[in-house]
C-alpha cells in the first residue's frame, strides 16, 4: 500500500473517532462562543481593528492547541504499536497534518463568524484575510501536531509542548497579525505578497522537517 493509500485510510479513521467522541468538537466550540462572549461582555462593541486582531488570534491560538494536543496523547501504547505494525510514520503524520488543518480551519472560520457577529466585523480585504486564515491554520496545524507528537513521547509533558512551540509561533503570529492588520486598514502594504511568501514557506519548511524527523521518533 503506497503512501497516499495509506494517509487516505488514516485520515478517514480520524475523521470517524472525531465524530465518535463528539465532546473534543464541542468542547472546542464552546470555547470559542465563551470566549467571544466575554470579550463582547467586557468591551462590546467598541472595538478597534489592532484589539481586534489581536483578541481574534489569541482565540484561535489557544482553541488550536486544545484541538490539537490530544493527537498523540489521545492514542494509547498498544494503538501506536499497531500503527507502527501497518502503517508507513510518514503516512501517519500526513494524515494527522491534514486532519488537524481541516479541523483548524473549520475553527478558525467559525471564530471569525462568531465574532464578527457579536463584535463587529472590521475586515477591509476579506480575500486578503482569509487567506492568512488558512494559512495561519495550516501553520499551526503543523507545528502542534509534530510538537504533540514530540510530548506524547516524552511522558506527555505539556510544559514541553509549550516551550517547544513558543519560538516556533512567535514569528508566524508576527506575520499573521501584520497580514491581519493589512486586511483590517490599519496599515497600508502593496507588498503584502511577500508577508504571504514568507508565512507560506514557514510552513513548507516546518512541513518538511515534520515529514523528515517524524520517523526517527516513531521508531522510538
Amino acid at each position: 500500500m503506497n503512501i497516499l493509500t495509506e494517509t487516505k485510510h488514516l485520515l478517514l479513521k480520524e475523521i470517524r473517532l472525531e465524530f465518535r467522541q463528539k465532546y473534543a468538537i464541542s468542547g472546542i466550540l464552546l470555547y470559542v462562543i465563551s470566549t467571544v462572549f466575554v470579550v463582547y461582555i467586557t468591551l462590546g462593541q467598541e472595538v478597534g481593528g489592532a484589539i481586534w486582531a489581536a483578541l481574534f488570534w489569541i482565540i484561535v491560538l489557544f482553541a488550536s492547541v486544545n484541538a490539537i494536543a490530544k493527537s498523540f496523547v489521545q492514542e494509547s501504547p498498544r494503538r501506536q504499536l499497531y500503527y507502527y505494525s501497518l502503517s508507513n510514520p510518514a503516512s501517519v503524520i500526513l494524515a494527522k497534518m491534514i486532519y488537524n488543518a481541516l479541523l483548524l480551519l473549520a475553527i478558525s472560520f467559525l471564530a471569525f463568524f462568531v465574532f464578527s457577529v457579536v463584535v463587529g466585523n472590521p475586515i477591509q480585504l476579506p480575500w486578503l484575510f482569509y487567506q492568512t486564515l488558512a494559512l495561519g491554520a495550516l501553520g499551526f496545524s503543523i507545528t502542534f501536531t509534530f510538537i504533540s507528537a514530540i510530548s506524547a513521547k516524552a511522558n506527555q509533558s505539556a510544559t514541553l509542548m509549550a516551550v517547544l512551540s513558543f519560538p516556533v509561533i512567535i514569528p508566524m503570529l508576527m506575520t499573521l497579525m501584520r497580514l491581519t492588520k493589512i486586511s483590517v486598514g490599519l496599515m497600508t502594504d502593496s507588498a503584502y505578497y511577500k508577508d504571504m511568501l514568507i508565512l507560506l514557506c514557514i510552513d513548507v519548511i516546518l512541513g518538511a522537517l515534520a515529514f523528515i524527523l517524524f520517523p526517527y521518533l516513531w521508531r522510538d
